[in-house]
């Protein structure tokens, strides 16, 4: 033993940090018996992404790009480390000003776990029996830690104020590992009872229904099959996620139902076993984020196999007024769609399987929405569990009061995917070659030009529909010794070319030519 009345400053870290590890361990389990969403942790970082400003995610979306969510929970997570620490330190010192610092954390984990969308009061009881755990594993460490000085042999003088505690490394480590050992198990119970497991089994079993409704056969020169160039099918494993979810809801499709509400006749609610019972449609539909930076790889296509929306949406009784479908995720997450873009004839889905396969958690298991033509912000919504039929004057959704357009039809763009940039090339003829889109209109032709000079018309793929991106190459470059920038443009099938003029994602996508920097040598 060390009897110098105070715990050296490693242990008094560890202490904090075996605390904190305690009151997370033991909410977890909780959260899972309560609602995902009433995790302190996750609702703290949910709440991060809905206060940053529209800046931050951008950058953020552009540094880290689909790790974003990933960084964003470490960042948490160091956060209150580095928070435990010192509520360690503190702890040391006084206990009284360890567990107000520990009441403090709770606080904010209250605060973003009750004011998340749908909170309710039964919420709390992950936080509050969280931060309980978490204050006694602190005062029982100290008591481990710090304990009472062996008597002095012989005539003592006691100065005041002095600390006749003696710091006890073995009572401290045996006790730290037994608040790693709860926080473990915690940990352990909260993945059990969060039916993850459970929900990925029953996803393995469904058996896709053959469409009633094949997809158009895909012409044999939809796919140039050049090496480094987008394939006209995304693979599913390819295919970019962006979402605000932190942690990737796991829905069991036993447990779930989709209500239709708001303005209609017939207030309708669908189970899985309703929607895999109807006629099913296969449509081919490329799919892009209006985050997407002009050049960007949020975008893909698939083959996506789900139930006509309009279908549903007419059965209810759709009145007059309506002019806006806000969708909601079964993680409060909500998108505003235009109703007469899903009511005009175009193939718009409740999807249930993309490129032949059950929809991944990733992708918005047990169903999502696929509508052609508007950017996935208003169009896109997974794990979808309400559509209220409603009006743009009297709802909102997630991303509109955060500086984003209501309306975001997707704008015509093209990307260089080869060469690639920075790319040092031999000398001779050279292929450039990418992809092109303007879902719902049809891309009608690409040119390339390079170093400011004509426009040169591009080779086009087929394409099966106007909602997929069109493959295009331009393989008769002869390129010279030296540096060179090559541009790309598209034209949609209504004439009109896309702009050169740069403008950012916000409010409602970005524009501008993709332009590449080779060397020649």
């Amino acid at each position: 033993m060390e009897s110098n009345g105070r715990a050296p400053a490693w242990a008094a870290a560890l202490i904090g940090l075996v605390a904190g590890a305690v009151a997370v361990g033991v909410s977890l389990p909780v959260a899972a018996l309560v609602k995902a969403s009433a995790f302190p942790v996750v609702a703290v970082g949910d709440a991060a992404v809905d206060l940053a400003p529209a800046w931050l995610k951008e950058w953020a979306i552009r540094a880290f790009g689909e790790n974003d969510k990933t960084v964003l929970l470490a960042g948490v997570l160091a956060v209150l480390a580095a928070g435990a620490a010192a509520t360690g330190a503190l702890a040391v010192r006084d206990l009284r000003y360890g567990l107000a610092c520990l009441a403090a954390f709770g606080a904010v984990g209250l605060l973003a776990v009750l004011t998340r969308p749908g909170a309710s009061p039964g919420d709390a009881l992950p936080t509050l029996l969280g931060a309980a755990a978490g204050m006694s594993a602190l005062s029982r460490l100290l008591r481990r830690a710090l304990v009472p000085a062996p008597p002095v042999p012989g005539p003592a003088v006691m100065r005041a104020g002095e600390d006749l505690r003696s710091f006890d490394r073995r009572g401290l480590l045996t006790a730290a590992l037994g608040g790693v050992a709860v926080a473990g198990i915690g940990g352990a119970a909260g993945r059990l009872l969060s039916g993850g497991a459970e929900a990925d089994a029953v996803r393995s079993g469904v058996v896709l229904p053959r469409p009633a409704v094949p997809a158009r056969p895909v012409p044999a020169g939809s796919d140039l099959r050049i090496s480094g160039l987008s394939p006209f099918f995304t693979p599913n494993r390819d295919f970019y996620r962006v979402d605000t979810a932190l942690l990737v809801p796991r829905v069991d499709p036993r447990d779930w139902t989709l209500t239709i509400t708001g303005m209609v006749d017939r207030p309708a609610e669908l189970t899985f076993a309703d929607l895999m019972g109807r006629p099913l449609v296969e449509a081919d539909v490329t799919l892009c984020c209006v985050s997407n930076e002009v050049g960007g790889p949020y975008i893909g296509n698939a083959r996506w196999l789900g139930v006509r929306l309009a279908d549903v949406l007419r059965e209810a009784g759709v009145h007059a007024g309506a002019d806006m479908l806000l969708s909601t995720s079964t993680d409060g997450w909500t998108c505003g769609t235009p109703a007469d873009v899903v009511l005009d004839g175009r193939e718009a889905l409740l999807a249930v399987a993309m490129n032949g396969e059950t929809l991944t958690a990733d992708h918005g298991f047990p169903a999502r929405l696929v509508v052609p033509g508007l950017y996935g912000y208003v169009s896109a919504t997974k794990w979808v569990t309400e559509i209220k039929v409603t009006r743009f004057d009297r709802d909102e959704a997630y991303w509109t009061p955060r500086g984003w357009s209501a309306k975001g039809p997707i704008k015509t763009q093209s990307r260089i995917d080869l060469p690639r940039p920075g790319a040092v090339l031999p000398p001779g003829r050279t292929v450039i070659a990418g992809v092109a889109w303007a879902q719902h209109r049809g891309v009608d032709a690409v040119e390339v030009r390079v170093d400011g000079g004509p426009w040169r018309r591009a080779r086009l793929a087929e394409a099966p529909t106007a909602d997929t991106w069109r493959q295009w190459v331009l393989d008769d470059w002869d390129a010279a010794a030296g540096e060179h920038t090559i541009e790309v443009r598209a034209t949609d099938a209504t004439g009109r070319t896309q702009t050169a003029e740069r403008a950012p994602v916000a409010p409602d996508g970005a524009t501008g030519l993709h332009a590449v920097t080779v060397r020649v040598a």
